[in-house]
């Protein structure tokens, strides 16, 4: 089974890259795509982000026998609600929200007749909107599929088909471990990175300006990530809460024990730890999620022209 006709509802970064994707990757299906804002489905007709996109999300799904809801995690069941009746009944719906227990209950309440098989591609830039999406922003990406039980193995197996067409690298999970998974490489980092850049920012008249003035690497990485959607990230703590606040308090005990080290001197302690995450760095290189070389293999060029792969 292949999808003929996909309907992207969203069409910021990861909408527009599914589209632009589908058209390079999967030439022989049709993309419509929806936008609940006037000058965002203005900009993605521009850009061709799909085939044709529609003046109502009524209209993008009336033939679709996929259906990928790529809005904030917060605004899921309030997307699907209203498309109840007019998605077609053999239609399978996904989405690629990055908390998938809380938007998979969302989906299920507002589509109670349809198969739901939540997904969650593992790529994204701190960019957003329409103009933000390129096609190759899946290549050598994970997507976790997140499946229900039961399900049907026909679609999930389709699906899983469909974002290794777009290049990703698929690996299935339940939604409450994925959540766990997630908290700690993805949510953690970016709730880190906020409380970092966000001191700096309340430092900057005692440093008069020099914080950001001399941000070396390590500090100008961390405002990368921190400029990442707050709508969308606003959404990810709210509906994964009780996995990060278990990540954050593992994090805090951790930060408590380096702390304490600095405070004795206990060097050992600190070169054991820096040693553990430095071969983590290697390991992360060796399985190709990311790049060795100086700036982490990332030019001008290209950062200019999609964004660089978040944290």
């Amino acid at each position: 089974m292949s999808f003929t006709q996909v309907a992207i509802i969203g069409l910021g970064l990861q909408g527009g890259s599914i589209g632009l994707a589908i058209q390079q990757y999967l030439p022989e299906a049709r993309v419509t795509g929806y936008d609940l804002d006037p000058a965002t489905r203005a900009r993605a007709t521009e850009r061709g982000l799909c085939h044709t996109v529609s003046e109502s999300a009524e209209d993008a799904v009336a033939s679709a026998d996929l259906v990928i809801f790529c809005v904030p995690p917060g605004a899921m069941g309030a997307a699907a609600a209203p498309l109840r009746d007019a998605i077609p009944a053999h239609c399978l719906v996904s989405d690629v929200g990055s908390s998938k227990k809380a938007i998979s209950a969302a989906l299920a309440e507002a589509l109670p007749d349809h198969l739901v098989i939540p997904a969650h591609p593992v790529a994204g830039t701190e960019n957003s909107g329409p103009d933000a999406g390129f096609a190759s922003l899946f290549r050598n990406r994970w997507c976790i599929v997140t499946p229900p039980e039961p399900c049907d193995l026909l679609k999930l197996t389709s699906l899983v088909h469909f974002w290794e067409a777009l290049g990703a690298n698929v690996e299935i999970m339940s939604a409450e471990h994925h959540d766990l998974v997630l908290a700690v490489t993805s949510h953690l980092p970016h709730l880190i990175a906020y409380t970092i850049v966000g001191t700096a920012s309340d430092l900057e008249d005692v440093t008069q300006g020099e914080v950001i003035k001399y941000s070396a690497g390590g500090f100008r990485d961390f405002t990368r990530i921190a400029a990442s959607d707050p709508t969308m990230w606003r959404d990810v703590f709210l509906s994964n809460k009780d996995a990060v606040l278990t990540m954050l308090q593992r994090f805090t005990e951790d930060l408590t024990a380096l702390q304490r080290a600095i405070r004795v001197g206990d060097g050992e302690q600190l070169f054991d730890h820096f040693a553990r995450t430095r071969a983590i760095r290697r390991s992360i290189i060796e399985e190709g999620q990311d790049d060795s070389r100086p700036d982490f293999g990332r030019s001008d060029h290209d950062g200019a022209a999609r964004g660089k792969t978040k944290g």
